[in-house]
């Protein structure tokens, strides 16, 4: 067997191998998804939805958890977003190419790769013990931002090294400013882009647990906090103290809840397929 042979066999090996690997995934996902429908569906109500967290299963609901989820998302993209897209601008727009440029694009995407928990330890002690935060919603909310930042900053950067180069050039052309060019031309053109990546950083910044319990969040918050400085829960850590419990209704609360959770998760990656369709045809046009 000649060596052309022998390559093109280790390709088709490969291909059926990452179909089987795809399939498996595939249903053991919808496996789990059906088992999680089929155990907390009916649980689903709007009881469930306003009432507070009870030790009574069948009166407990997830209103602190989801409300507090929706304080920290936006909590979160107010303190990362600006942060992180203006990170990215400088650094494609304005940063210098050099060696030092390139170390410091080197880091921002290993950081992206930092296990959660390292960025709940960062936040312990600066929000927490430093700024003196305590286990508040805001300390949350900066750890979150903390730990997202890495994506929006890339994100960033790719979607605006894909706005075509002619587009500067010709608003140049015209006497437009560094600065003009920016904000008018190339930041809207990457619009598309940008948003995706913030999305995508969000839908992960929703479902993380480690660095939230280092800093402090309780498992079990009676209330609805009214301030950033109140204490806190959010949809994992509501999930994770319900499934812990033995009673089986709490098991079915917890698959409930898990539901919600995959509900907002999907709908923001949803959206974020949407914008990014909707970009590449805009570019592409």
């Amino acid at each position: 067997m000649n060596k052309l042979a022998t390559n093109r066999l280790i390709d088709i090996g490969f291909k059926y191998v990452g179909i089987f690997c795809t399939l498996f995934g595939l249903i053991m996902l919808a496996i789990f998804i059906g088992y999680i429908l089929f155990m907390g569906i009916s649980r689903i109500d709007w009881d469930f939805m306003t009432n507070l967290p009870s030790r009574n299963a069948a009166k407990a609901g997830i209103l602190t958890a989801w409300t507090v989820t929706v304080w920290i998302l936006v909590l979160t993209a107010l303190i990362a977003i600006p942060l992180g897209v203006s990170t990215g601008v400088y650094l494609q727009e304005y940063g210098k190419n050099n060696g030092l440029g390139s170390i410091i694009e080197i880091n921002i995407a290993n950081l992206a790769g930092v296990p959660s928990i390292i960025y709940g330890l960062l936040g312990l002690e600066i929000f927490v013990r430093v700024m003196n935060f305590g286990g508040s919603l805001l300390a949350g909310a900066f750890t979150l931002a903390l730990l997202i930042l890495p994506i929006i900053i890339v994100a960033t950067r790719e979607a605006l090294k894909a706005v075509p180069k002619s587009l500067r050039e010709a608003s140049f052309a015209m006497g437009a400013t560094k600065w003009q060019t920016v904000w008018l031309q190339t930041l809207p053109a990457a619009s598309g882009g940008i948003l995706t990546g913030i999305i995508l950083a969000l839908s992960r910044a929703v479902g993380e647990t480690a660095p939230l319990i280092v800093i402090g969040a309780l498992a079990y918050v009676p209330f609805v906090p009214k301030s950033p400085m109140d204490e806190f829960t959010v949809l994992p850590m509501q999930i994770f103290n319900w499934i812990s419990r033995p009673q089986h209704e709490f098991l079915i609360n917890g698959a409930a809840a898990i539901i919600i959770l995959l509900l907002i998760t999907f709908l923001m990656n949803a959206i974020a397929i949407y914008l990014r369709n909707r970009w590449q045809k805009k570019i592409n046009w």
